[in-house]
């Protein structure tokens, strides 16, 4: 289940970011859809990395 999780995640990411850059070279702006996306995968990396680290300080005994 983590794989295809991981898999998605590393996708959906490739994809907006390509298409990011696309749109900013001819300079185009993004349509919604491309910056809500984008808003997501931010908001979702910034949540699992603040989850894993309380983990990790969690069994480390630090907390």
């Amino acid at each position: 289940m983590v794989e295809f999780a991981a898999l998605t995640y590393g996708l959906l990411a490739s994809v907006i970011l390509s298409a990011a850059q696309r749109n900013r070279k001819r300079g185009r702006p993004h349509p919604p859809l491309l910056l809500y996306v984008g808003y997501l995968l931010c908001g979702l990396s910034g949540g699992v990395a603040l989850a894993l680290s309380y983990v990790a300080l969690t069994l480390l005994g630090a907390v």
